[in-house]
């Protein structure tokens, strides 16, 4: 005999519009005995995101995009209930279970409109795409493409997390520009000492992935500027604009870096922003939408430069270094050992994403928005071109 959840999965799950809802929230409330049955299909339709690439952050970013209260605290509810079933997680997984918004209490505000949420969020689960993967699903052996970050955070990180922490909090833009380009030179360094590391000792380290979520508005501008970090910090980036994120490719000391320094360049660069759009206003303007557009779109085709040129500068210096601190006897290695671990991302970056595409960008319209955003890039030291976009 058909169960009521079957009843009212049948009629929510497979057909459009608000009827259909309606109906199988009806059936769930007036049977309280289904509840528990109701939440195990939940966690079941998370079980199958899982396999189809996704991981906890990409599926709260999905719901938040797509539905609106009380949905992502809905997903995360069954997201925390489905992964406490394991004993071991993947990797960045308990940062990004840590990072969930706050669970919905069952039942509230009443059991029909719970019901019926709770099933508008099964339908996106059950329609939601596969994508390729950056990690192994939970319950399986990790995936040799897709290393594990080594346990805790090295030194040299902490340091660049503090560094960023600073520039975006200090109120003088030089003292900002100093603290930034600090934290790109380390990241460069770090990065040259890992692959260096690696090379000495035979590591069979291999490339890995990640995904970073890109929000609107204005998410052109911020998948370039994450474009252009990544590929400083000698990465591959692919933007989703459809599922509003770009994936990541490359070593984990590289992505760890890519993670910060994106994440604070867009923070200096929205509160620059902000300044001087308010600056704009109080002259008269009221464009702010074309000025943002044209500000970000600047801030990040000029920082594509910047960033560039910092990371040459840093591996020209670091080759010729030797005796002394330096890394004696590996000038000479250094640019092919480099030139290999590009090599090994561009491959992992091709086999992940056979088609990609580029795509023609909304020009800058606002003549003082660009000189706006050009000045706060400099500002920043840091500075690209058109995003390979995921069909």
């Amino acid at each position: 005999m058909e169960s009521v959840i079957d009843r009212a999965c049948a009629a929510a799950l497979y057909s459009e519009g608000d009827a259909g809802l309606d109906t199988g929230a009806s059936l769930l409330a007036a049977d309280p005995l289904s509840d528990e049955e109701l939440h195990r299909r939940g966690e079941e339709f998370v079980r199958r995101a899982w396999a189809r690439g996704w991981q906890p952050a990409d599926v709260v970013r999905a719901v938040r995009r797509e539905l609106e209260e009380p949905a992502p605290a809905l997903v995360s509810a069954l997201i925390t209930a489905e992964t406490g079933a394991y004993a071991t997680l993947p990797p960045r997984w308990a940062d990004q279970l840590a990072g969930l918004p706050a669970p919905a209490p069952r039942n509230r505000p009443d059991r029909f409109t719970y019901a019926s949420a709770l099933l508008e969020l099964y339908r996106l689960l059950l329609r939601l795409p596969v994508i390729e993967p950056v990690g192994p699903p939970p319950g399986t052996a990790a995936d040799a493409p897709h290393r594990a970050p080594v346990a805790g955070e090295p030194r040299m990180l902490t340091r660049i997390r503090a560094l960023l922490a600073k520039a975006e909090a200090t109120g003088f833009p030089e003292e900002a520009e100093a603290l930034t380009t600090k934290a790109q030179e380390l990241m460069a360094r770090h990065s040259i000492d890992e692959a260096l590391l690696a090379a000495r000792t035979h590591s069979a380290g291999t490339p890995g992935a990640v995904r970073i979520g890109v929000d609107a508005p204005y998410e052109s501008a911020k998948a370039v500027l994450l474009d252009s970090v990544a590929s400083a910090n000698r990465c591959r980036a692919v933007w989703n604009s459809d599922l509003g994120f770009t994936t990541v490719v490359g070593f984990e000391p590289d992505l760890e870096a890519v993670e910060l320094l994106f994440t604070s360049l867009l923070v200096q660069g929205t509160a620059a922003m902000t300044k001087a759009e308010a600056g704009q206003r109080a002259g008269g303007r009221k464009r702010t939408k074309t000025f943002r557009q044209s500000f970000l779109m600047a801030y990040a085709q000029r920082l594509g430069s910047r960033l560039a040129a910092d990371t040459a500068r840093v591996t020209a210096e670091a080759g010729e270094e030797s005796g002394g601190g330096g890394r004696a006897g590996d000038a000479g290695a250094l640019l092919p050992v480099l030139a290999a671990r590009d090599v090994a991302v561009t491959d992992t970056a091709e086999r992940m994403f056979p088609r990609t595409t580029t795509t023609r960008l909304r020009g800058a319209t606002d003549a003082e928005g660009w000189t706006h955003g050009t000045e706060a890039a400099d500002r920043a030291r840091m500075g690209g071109g058109k995003p390979r976009i995921r069909p």
